[in-house]
């Protein structure tokens, strides 16, 4: 056993001390804290540890709202208080864009909820994974959970749900889903379907630009479609496929992604299935979406139904090959995880494109990413902490970048 004080959060949850001039990862820990610890792995650079017992907890520190909070690969920061861990998260965001060499801003919060604000779930045997194995939690009830997940777990007893990985959205802001209005959950097993309806929902958007015969993904059944209200609009995507999880906070982080924008064209990079260019039409007189998930796109091309826009089923890179002089007076773009690809980085540098919205999932790819357009002359007027998932450690965010023309 050792004894360290834990110094601050790393991106992942995990607070850093020092023992022996090495970096020890500690989870549960809060910064300040004094700790027994045991080192459960060693490495060549690092080691990791689990708390044997806490001899001067933080103030911070609270009794978790879960009772499986310890077990459950989930939340990672029940064990702290709404303010601080907002704080904390607040913190990892900005060390990762400081470490870039970016002059941070104050970074303002969008949140919601702190507990009962998720709506989506990836159920494995009808319960969740237990955090570091491969044993799952039956659970009943989840405390981040909407009020109609719950409603839906109590209503389905684990021994009748399904059987491997399933698929979970149930929200008061679905209006329809199975192509039946007023349910409010839908629920997909994670299988190929025998049905067509997907080359029936394709053959009817036809104005997709440059897309191959093939598609990527599983054939497309009614059962899996969701519709939501988001703001004064209806949204919908297949449920096995990416959507946010918190709605509550979609929504603010729609408006303030749409704050102040304008122009007569928008670039809407990696535009999913048309969450933002649904409310982007509004603002201008065309949207461009590139996606090279052709399936979402289908799903965009319905959310757009009758607003002028087109829509390139590629990815970034690709586009920008036959398109690198093309201008829009705004661009909002939301990468995966690795964030930009370098040759839509390199675009958008030479672009000249006045108004960028970058958001991301992942603060140091984030930060990578506008440490580059930095470069180039934009600006970092806003940092927005986009709090989608509270009580754990996973960090959204938005840049505002302005450049003067």
């Amino acid at each position: 056993m050792e004894t360290i004080i834990a110094d601050k959060f790393a991106f992942g949850g995990n607070c850093i001390a020092k023992l022996n001039g090495k970096n020890v990862f500690i989870p549960f820990a809060i910064p300040g804290e004094k700790l027994e610890i045991e080192i459960t792995e060693q490495h060549r650079d690092y080691d990791l540890a689990s708390i044997t017992k806490i001899l001067e907890p933080s103030p911070k520190r609270i009794v978790p709202a879960c009772p499986h909070y310890y077990k459950c690969g989930g939340c990672n920061m029940m064990h702290i208080d709404e303010k601080s861990q907002i704080e904390f998260r607040k913190e990892i965001l900005k060390d990762c864009f400081e470490r870039n060499g970016i002059n941070v801003p104050e970074i303002q919060t969008v949140s919601g909820n702190n507990l009962g604000y998720r709506a989506r779930f990836q159920l494995n045997n009808g319960g969740l994974s237990e955090k570091g194995s491969n044993r799952i939690i039956p659970i009943t009830e989840c405390k981040i959970a909407e009020q109609a997940v719950n409603d839906w777990l109590k209503n389905n007893p684990v021994e009748r749900r399904p059987k491997g990985r399933c698929h979970l959205f149930c929200s008061e802001k679905v209006v329809s889903s199975g192509g039946i209005t007023g349910i409010n959950y839908a629920v997909s097993e994670e299988q190929q379907f025998k049905t067509d309806d997907f080359q029936k929902l394709k053959k009817k958007n036809k104005n997709i630009k440059q897309a191959k015969k093939r598609y990527s993904g599983t054939q497309l059944s009614a059962q899996d479609i969701v519709t939501v209200k988001l703001l004064d609009k209806n949204v919908s995507f297949d449920v096995r496929g990416f959507f946010q999880s918190n709605l509550e906070v979609l929504e603010k982080s729609i408006n303030e992604v749409c704050r102040n924008l304008t122009g007569n064209s928008v670039l809407d990079m990696y535009a999913g299935c048309g969450t933002f260019s649904v409310f982007l039409a509004d603002y201008f007189k065309k949207v461009t979406l590139v996606e090279h998930n052709r399936d979402a796109l289908v799903f965009a091309e319905q959310n757009l139904a009758g607003k002028p826009h087109e829509s390139y089923g590629l990815s970034g890179e690709k586009w920008i090959e036959t398109n690198k002089d093309a201008y829009f007076d705004a661009v909002v773009i939301d990468p995966p995880r690795s964030g930009m690809e370098r040759g839509v980085r390199e675009y958008l540098k030479k672009s000249g494109i006045p108004q960028i919205r970058s958001v991301s999932c992942d603060p140091t790819t984030h930060a990578r990413d506008i440490a580059d357009l930095l470069k180039a002359g934009y600006k970092l007027e806003r940092l927005y902490l986009l709090d989608f998932y509270p009580n754990t450690s996973h960090i959204e965010s938005l840049a505002v970048l302005e450049k003067e023309i």
